[in-house]
């Protein structure tokens, strides 16, 4: 490879520094080469600080011309030679150059960097969540043939045999993800399917669809997790069949409603004391004397008829919590 490069270079200057840089990456990606260093590459080979943006999966990466990383809040200008790490997606990889349009050194820059890149982000953090609605929609449906999912699958870039999680947003259409989830989940309430092939995406869906009715705002009024992984719930996930939404309440529930009402501090509280390992750490979670939390608890037990300090009246509490976000999803 170094002999054509310095062969093409006496020919042509840029050819030659294109070999040179398709030489550089491909050793990079062998030695399994880290974001920083990759991104770091581009920017020292183009003269120019590079920059990776991947706001889905929460990347941001900038390197100055000499080496140096130094991040930067500041939106990359629309101006700046950029390649996307996939087709219509909005990550890309930038550099910091002022002219209008990349030289051919910088295009070869960029499309090796940004494949390297996209080889990391995948191997490390799952794919980016794939988003044709029409497609997603084919994929997580039970009725439709498998070929028609296996072809839907492939038009996402998912291979039928690979795995991947369906997401259920309270607000939005559903997702798929393949890989890690925690790296491209939605803000606000979701439930979490279970990593499946692909062909059985409709299972994770639905399991997907069941964990976001455990989710919560969590808020003083709606505590508990907004982000609930169906394979994490285990047999809690039954209540789901046995408390319908919209139907009349369980009597527990019913009582921790009016309690609530009356009680502003009551609902938080009673989350902390059934989602931490001991009443000293529920006093901490939120921020209150071991003594003022059993204030508390007396309080509870009165407005709610039954003992929250034995294992049974806490098991009993942590059911009545749980079929609460049931009973209102």
């Amino acid at each position: 490879m170094k002999e054509l490069a310095g062969r093409l270079t006496a020919l042509d200057p840029d050819a030659g520094a294109a070999v040179r840089v398709i030489a550089y990456f491909d050793r990079l990606s062998e030695a399994r080469a880290g974001l920083e260093a990759l991104v770091r590459g581009a920017a020292v080979l183009a003269g120019v600080p590079a920059r990776l943006v991947d706001a889905e999966r929460r990347v941001r990466v900038r390197v100055e011309a000499d080496g140096t990383r130094r991040d930067s809040g500041v939106p990359p200008d629309p101006g700046w030679p950029s390649t996307a790490l996939a087709p219509n997606g909005t990550a890309a990889l930038w550099l910091e150059r002022a002219e209008a349009a990349p030289s051919v050194v910088d295009a070869v820059i960029l499309e090796r960097a940004a494949g390297a890149v996209r080889l990391v982000l995948d191997r490390t953090r799952g794919r980016a969540p794939v988003d044709d609605p029409a497609l997603v929609e084919t994929v997580l449906d039970a009725t439709a043939p498998e070929a028609a999912r296996s072809h839907a699958a492939r038009g996402l870039g998912l291979e039928p045999t690979a795995s991947a999680r369906a997401l259920a947003p309270l607000d939005g259409r559903p997702r798929i993800v393949a890989g890690r989830a925690d790296a491209a989940l939605p803000a606000g309430r979701v439930g979490v399917g279970p990593a499946v092939p692909v062909l059985d995406l409709p299972r994770s869906w639905a399991d997907a669809r069941t964990a976001l009715r455990f989710t919560a705002e969590g808020t003083a009024q709606d505590p508990g997790p907004k982000i609930v992984y169906a394979d994490e719930l285990g047999g809690v996930a039954l209540l789901a069949d046995l408390v319908a939404p919209g139907a009349e309440p369980p009597p527990d529930v019913r009582a921790l409603e009016a309690a609530g009402a009356a009680t502003p501090w009551l609902l938080g509280t009673l989350h902390a004391v059934v989602s931490t390992a001991s009443l000293r750490a529920a006093a901490a979670e939120i921020n209150v004397h071991h003594s003022t939390l059993q204030d508390r608890l007396s309080h509870a037990e009165h407005l709610l008829g039954w003992p929250l300090r034995t294992p049974q009246g806490r098991l009993r509490l942590q059911l009545a919590l749980t079929m609460r976000h049931l009973a209102r999803s």
